[in-house]
């Protein structure tokens, strides 16, 4: 499977959402697997949409033929646009799906490793953080994905914002030591994305 992200700055802020609902007309596009996003709750004017397609055949199929008319709906509404495409790796937890009902904050995570430390650091994630993501309490699912130039997405679904508040155990700093972060990781970046219903495809 494969996962788009994208993260902007909006402009105007209420044509931006009634662009997002015309997003609907993916429905029933071949390989389209569904898509949500929402605005991220350290920036009020971050946008970020996640979009799940079955491969990259049928998504560079949709980018060719009907793209361009979705997305008309939101010019001149935002600025700063990034895309970045990838390659689904492995679940957080068990069982993924790009389903969104049951779920109303996204946490996303970034990281950009050192080449040599790529295999370790996708060890680590199934290993160490993994399980301590899957046994907090409101984690709903999750996905590992991989980008070339050795990016890396890890996005997880949480049942409530209050949920996800918990997921800051003291052992974060332990399993960060036992994951060798620091030594893994080049870059890190990441947010909390309050979701938006009517974004839902």
């Amino acid at each position: 499977m494969l996962v788009k992200w994208i993260r902007c700055t909006v402009v105007d802020r209420r044509g931006f959402e009634r662009g997002q609902r015309k997003w609907a007309g993916l429905l029933g596009e071949p390989g389209f697997r569904g898509q949500s996003g929402g605005w991220s709750r350290g920036k009020p004017d971050v946008a970020h949409v996640f979009a799940f397609w079955e491969n990259r055949v049928f998504y560079d199929s949709f980018m060719a033929r009907e793209h361009d008319r979705l997305a008309a709906s939101q010019s001149g509404m935002y600025k700063d646009m990034q895309v970045k495409l990838f390659e689904c790796r492995f679940d957080v937890k068990t069982g993924f799906e790009p389903l969104f009902t049951d779920a109303d904050v996204l946490r996303v995570a970034h990281s950009r490793v050192y080449e040599d430390r790529v295999e370790h650091f996708a060890l680590t994630q199934k290993r160490v953080w993994n399980p301590a993501m899957a046994g907090s309490p409101g984690m709903l699912r999750g996905v590992f994905g991989e980008a070339p130039g050795c990016e890396f997405l890890v996005l997880s679904m949480w049942q409530s914002s209050a949920e996800r508040g918990k997921y800051r155990p003291e052992s974060l700093a332990r399993l960060s030591a036992l994951a060798q972060t620091e030594t893994d990781v080049e870059a890190l970046t990441g947010d909390v994305v309050q979701l938006e219903a009517s974004w839902t495809v």
